[in-house]
């Protein structure tokens, strides 16, 4: 067995344990409310299961009793039907099909400003996430290839959600019981990942548009440039760093990558047909950017320079073998690329890699792994319906 593979505590009633198997996949069409109530109705276990884990995180990791989560909740609710009917209307959608109340699932949707907020006011750091884009003059199919490994909590139940609307197909990750995705590509060759990050001005109630509800607007732009605008233009209570990219004609595709604080924006390009994006900023100094320090901020530094190191070293021609080899990387075990539970750090603080992702825009299909990648098996969806 390796060293990594292992129970991991996440509660004080269960212990919860990283599995290497295929996700569920919903195939979800009609209004935003027939939307959410199909993905309620068909996940309610796994729902009740996030809000299990994530209630227990609110109070034992982030300092937020359960009643304090719920009068956050309230407060977005608010807002959210305000700044997005249609991202509101599946959340009520998902508590109805539940049969889960309507806060908590509210809770579910901001769960990144709940915890980010309290992390950057804590003065702590996170490790949470290793994204890329490989261009096609870089791969050895001439396709855009983009990927990450999500690292975050073991035991948090993730789904794909292929969701059909008059305009396109969005085929996306996200965790049961939250309407926005986070990972995906939709049937304009579009693709996204995401990497948390950290500043001085991360709120819980600041000005703008959650994270989680920004991912969702992304995957719904049928351009590059229209997903740079809605990401320049709009504001946002806590930082975040998005990777876009899109491919066009067979060998041709452009990725972008935005880092987002609450006071600022910043966008580069690719350079020598390669992007990676950690968990701390590229840009601190034109953002004004104070970032928390913590132990396990020795993570992001080490995950950005290993994954420039392997891509750029991986020659002229990556194809995703090679790129699933790279993100299960143990250089720095266990705060490697590939992140397993390290045993030196608080029970609450031994994130895992949960999801392995290598996407190909030009064929609009991706694979993944649940849990580190370095277990082996990987499944394969595509926007395609089956």
């Amino acid at each position: 067995m390796h060293p990594g593979r292992q129970g991991n505590k996440v509660n004080g009633t269960h212990d919860l344990e990283l599995k290497a198997s295929a996700l569920p996949l919903l195939n979800l069409q009609g209004t935003p409310q027939q939307v959410g109530y199909v993905h309620g109705l068909r996940a309610g276990k796994l729902i009740a299961r996030n809000l299990e884990v994530y209630f227990h995180r609110f109070q034992h990791e982030a300092g937020l009793p359960r009643e304090e989560v719920l009068r956050r909740a309230a407060w977005w609710w608010q807002k959210l039907q305000r700044i997005d009917p249609e991202y509101a209307a599946m959340v009520a959608g998902i508590a109805e099909g539940s049969g889960l109340p309507l806060l908590q699932i509210v809770a579910l949707n901001v769960r990144y400003e709940l915890f980010y907020s309290e992390f950057s006011r804590q003065g702590r750091g996170t490790a949470a996430c290793t994204t890329f884009a490989v261009l096609p003059d870089r791969t050895a199919s001439g396709h855009l290839l983009m990927g990450e490994n999500w690292d975050w909590f073991p035991g948090v139940e993730g789904l794909w959600l292929r969701l059909q609307t008059p305009g396109q197909t969005i085929l996306a990750f996200t965790e049961a019981g939250m309407a926005g995705p986070k990972i995906g590509i939709n049937s304009h060759n579009l693709g996204l990942c995401l990497a948390g990050l950290l500043s001085q001005w991360d709120r819980w109630d600041g000005e703008g548009t959650p994270v989680h509800v920004m991912c969702f607007r992304v995957l719904n732009c049928p351009t590059l440039e229209e997903a740079v605008h809605q990401l320049e233009n709009s504001a946002m209570p806590c930082s975040a760093s998005f990777l876009v990219g899109q491919a066009h004609a067979e060998g041709q595709g452009v990725a972008v990558n935005v880092e987002k604080a609450p006071r600022g924006t910043v966008h580069w390009k690719r350079q020598h047909g390669l992007v990676v994006h950690t968990n701390h900023f590229l840009a601190p100094d034109t953002l004004g950017v104070v970032e928390p320090l913590a132990e396990e901020r020795v993570s992001t530094y080490l995950r950005q320079a290993r994954m420039e190191e392997l891509l750029g070293g991986g020659g002229p021609r990556l194809d995703e073998q090679m790129l699933n080899h790279m993100l299960a990387d143990h250089q720095g075990f266990p705060d490697s690329i590939c992140r397993h539970p390290n045993p030196a750090l608080p029970p609450h603080a031994r994130y895992a890699t949960v999801l392995s992702v290598v996407m190909d825009l030009h064929a609009g299909k991706l694979s993944h792994t649940v849990g580190p990648p370095c277990w082996g098996a990987r499944s394969t969806v595509s926007l395609a319906t089956d």
